[in-house]
């Protein structure tokens, strides 16, 4: 199976393969299972109870209905890309460039998912065939692909640079987390640049991300601050990798 190449800035290379329709249906199978066990109790209960028989059709839609519903929704927003089913199958959803997405991302996959899925007869499971990185129509859209949690693997290396991520480092900017790929890649670049206009530019760069991660810099070289942006997310990144 065909992996994804991703950089974490300048510091990670990291490969991520893509779930395969196999897992994908068993985790949604999964939820599929959980939906129903869900469902059946908690009306069991309610009706136990006379709730469902005495009030009704507002019980239901709030009990049920509702959490039903939204189901997948809300589990891949709050558990960070993974329903019960993703979790134990070991996939997950994130960005085709390997961060987490955000809510319209995963909002715009799950209004989709019934045009992949109920609406199509299975049009999804097609497109997941025939994609590099096996992503249904729900993903080409919002930019996001299921992969295995687990199949990260670190690539090419410089032990050199990561020298002073010793278990005593102390990130100092826990909002690095909020900054894509795209971002820290340009943070990379504009250090590294050579250009006469360098000092401006990184000026002009370091207002930028204060502004973006609404923070003050503890050093007032803007090189520095963001060079710094740069190890405390690499240190998240490894973080990440690790765990």
């Amino acid at each position: 199976m065909a992996d994804s190449t991703i950089i974490t800035g300048q510091f990670v290379r990291i490969e991520q393969t893509p779930a395969s329709i196999g897992e994908r249906i068993l985790a949604l199978l999964v939820d599929y299972v959980l939906i129903i066990l869900y469902s059946f109790s908690t009306a069991y209960i309610l009706y136990e109870t006379k709730l469902l028989r005495d009030a009704t059709f507002y019980i239901y839609i709030l009990c049920i209905y509702l959490p039903v519903f939204f189901y997948f929704f809300l589990c891949e927003v709050f558990n960070h890309g993974q329903s019960v089913g993703k979790k134990l199958m070991n996939i997950r959803v994130v960005k085709a460039d390997g961060s987490m997405p955000d809510i319209s991302a995963y909002l715009l996959r799950w209004l989709l998912f019934i045009v992949d899925g109920p609406l199509t007869g299975g049009l999804g499971f097609i497109v997941i065939l025939l994609t590099k990185n096996n992503q249904r129509l729900g993903d080409l859209a919002a930019g996001t692909m299921v992969i295995k949690e687990r199949n990260y693997r670190k690539i090419h290396v410089g032990l050199d640079e990561f020298d002073y991520l010793s278990k005593d480092y102390q990130p100092t900017y826990p909002q690095v987390t909020d900054l894509s790929l795209e971002q820290i890649d340009v943070i990379t670049r504009t250090l590294a640049s050579n250009e006469k206009d360098k000092s401006y530019r990184v000026a002009a760069l370091a207002q930028k991300v204060q502004q973006l991660l609404d923070v003050q810099p503890t050093d007032r070289n803007q090189e520095s601050f963001l060079t710094l942006i740069l190890r405390d997310y690499q240190y998240y990144a490894m973080e990440e990798l690790i765990n």
